[in-house]
């Protein structure tokens, strides 16, 4: 998307939401999207395998020391 188009989504996407935001809030909202937009796309370059993923064993409370 060009930055045209990020701010005029950014400004539709409030007004769907009934979020009151001035011209000055929306043009910080739809660039830091834009950076969000660049982060996400160098992550998907990255060749990453399931096994790469740790989220899927993470456990926040171990059941040997859950709270009894």
């Amino acid at each position: 998307m060009t930055g045209a188009e990020t701010l005029a989504y950014v400004k539709a996407a409030a007004t769907a939401l009934g979020l009151p935001m001035d011209a000055a809030r929306a043009q910080r909202v739809a660039d830091h999207l834009e950076r969000t937009a660049v982060l996400a796309a160098q992550l998907e370059r990255a060749p990453l395998m399931p096994d790469d993923e740790l989220a899927e064993i993470f456990n926040p409370c171990p059941r040997d020391r859950a709270p009894t």
